[in-house]
């Protein structure tokens, strides 16, 4: 069986000669750890990302089969991006940088991670009209001039790609990413702005949401009225942290869900059964809402400290609720006994069906090169 074969078989509750070993992509300073320490090229540290042919080649020298965020992007953002500017520069040698979203940043040498907010171009009536609504119009150049992987190379979807994609001839299991829904907004807004203009003005904060969701929905009907195929659909929020969702669920339900119902609909037309949702956090409440609205599959199911795992979600919701995520990848910075005892609390979930495991999120620069080669082997030996 091919590795497509082998996740449409476990997502299906159907039997398959062996478990694919997944990841969720690396940190790039893990590569570059990686990389110093002999064990890629600098030139694969720095060229990676998602999906692309060096996260492939990656995947094949560690032991695992693929990144499950191997998707076919199209620009579905705002567009153009804003012009990354410094907007003010300080002694110690921070910055504050207008990124492309149009937020102001506070950069630090040396820091690593998301970095603090300071400001929102995006803020009122006002600047919504001005900055951001012509920035979230169709058109076919959105899809056009985006990259397809095939698996030797990155070609344009109307230069190759999308004739690749419509020969449906990979033994690679291939996404099509039809965006986010709220956690973008979130995003241009910052979490405090957004829950204050729901208050204030919540018939923009509705404009809004329709806005991004549609232009969502028209590049992913223009891709798949072109006869491309792929594997599953898959969104990404990002909008919960430990305690729970950055929104409530009421209003997440409410403003939200429909988009939802109405972009599952659209690709389950096109064959597309397998819908997965990349959100970090304590995602519990907001379960019920993807479920009802046609996502089956939850991503990256991360460990955190309050140790989410598909066993009690499968216990609530059954065989609808599939998974991807919830391996500890904390343990590639301990030793091989802790990788075998993760490897074992594994084992009773793969048990369960529709699930494959897979680190919690991005491989950190704690993880060692071994370690990870390890677990890979040992996977494939144990749970194969």
């Amino acid at each position: 069986m091919t590795n497509r074969e082998r996740v449409k078989a476990i997502l299906h509750y159907e039997d398959c000669d062996r478990l694919p070993i997944v990841h969720f992509g690396y940190w790039r300073e893990t590569l570059r750890k990686w990389a110093d320490e002999g064990h890629i090229a600098r030139e694969q540290a720095e060229g990676w990302a998602d999906g692309n042919v060096i996260d492939l080649e990656l995947s094949r020298m560690l032991g695992f089969d693929f990144n499950w965020y191997s998707n076919f992007h199209t620009a579905n953002g705002i567009l153009p991006g804003f012009e990354c500017e410094v907007v003010a520069e300080f002694p110690d040698g921070s910055k504050h940088v207008r990124d492309g979203n149009g937020v102001v940043v506070l950069q630090k040498p040396g820091a690593h991670g998301i970095p603090p907010e300071i400001g929102h171009t995006l803020k009122d009536r006002a600047s919504w009209e001005e900055h951001y609504k012509h920035r979230l119009r169709f058109s076919s150049e959105r899809v056009d001039e985006a990259l397809v992987n095939t698996g030797r190379d990155m070609v344009p979807f109307n230069a190759g790609g999308k004739e690749f994609l419509q020969s449906d001839d990979r033994d690679f299991h291939y996404g099509l990413f039809v965006g986010s829904l709220f956690g973008q907004i979130r995003d241009w807004l910052g979490v405090e702005n957004t829950a204050y203009l729901y208050a204030d003005d919540p018939d923009l904060f509705r404009e809004i949401i329709d806005t991004s969701a549609e232009l969502r929905f028209e590049c992913a009907k223009y891709v798949l009225e072109t006869g491309a195929k792929f594997d599953f659909a898959h969104f990404w929020e990002d909008i919960c942290f430990k305690n729970g969702p950055l929104v409530s669920p009421s209003v997440f339900n409410e403003f939200v869900g429909p988009h939802y119902k109405r972009l599952t609909e659209l690709v389950a037309g096109y064959g597309i059964d397998i819908v997965s949702v990349d959100c970090d956090g304590w995602i519990d409440s907001l379960i019920p809402t993807w479920l009802e609205n046609g996502v089956n599959t939850m991503f990256p199911i991360e460990v955190g400290t309050w140790n989410a795992s598909i066993a009690p979600w499968r216990e609530q919701y059954g065989k609808e609720l599939r998974g991807v995520g919830g391996m500890r990848k904390y343990v590639f910075a301990q030793d091989r006994v802790a990788v075998d005892a993760e490897v074992e609390r594994l084992k009773p979930l793969v048990g369960l069906g529709g699930y494959i495991p897979c680190p919690d999120h991005r491989i950190a620069p704690d993880a060692e090169w071994d370690n990870v080669r390890y677990y890979c082997d040992k996977m494939h030996r144990e749970l194969s």
